[in-house]
């Protein structure tokens, strides 16, 4: 009986062992594909699995964290009409950022004494760096005056 190879013959015994290396290569990139498939899957499920409990926790954080932000800046706002606050409202301008009052005590009478920088703050909330770095920029003195004139609209000189 004839085989339709001759495997006889070393370049026959050649293609039929690249035929195989083909076919094993070809049969591990298979099995490689389909474990990182059953892999990836198993990965996702292991990841929803716990996903509603932990967005029920990490919401209910941030509306935690929303409602104190809110609180701080309405504690801010409404500082000099608490009976405690050492300034006269009056004399008091809102600025935000970097501080959140300019105290200009004596302005109600006509005449500035003193210019307060004032800070509020609520609950365990700390001075930021910005903040930090203005108190002490206050303290060691490094405060000016400067004026500054907007040019006349008309083009002619002041």
């Amino acid at each position: 009986m004839t085989s339709l190879i001759d495997l006889g013959s070393g370049s026959a015994r050649l293609a039929l062992a690249l035929i195989l290396a083909a076919a094993a290569l070809a049969l591990f990139v298979l099995v490689l594909l389909l474990g990182l498939s059953i892999g990836k899957r198993q990965g996702r499920l292991e990841a929803e699995r716990g996903l509603p409990e932990r967005l029920g926790r990490e919401r209910e954080d941030a509306v935690k964290r929303s409602r104190a932000v809110i609180g701080g800046q309405t504690a801010e706002q409404f500082a000099p009409y608490f009976p405690d606050f050492p300034f006269d409202p009056g004399e008091c301008r809102f600025i935000g950022k970097p501080v959140d009052f300019l105290v200009f005590r004596g302005a109600a009478s006509g005449a500035v004494e003193e210019v307060v920088f004032v800070e509020v703050k609520s609950g365990a909330s700390s001075l930021s760096k910005v903040e930090r770095s203005l108190r002490d920029a206050v303290q060691a003195g490094k405060v000016r005056w400067a004026e500054y004139r907007v040019p006349a609209m008309d083009g002619r000189p002041r």
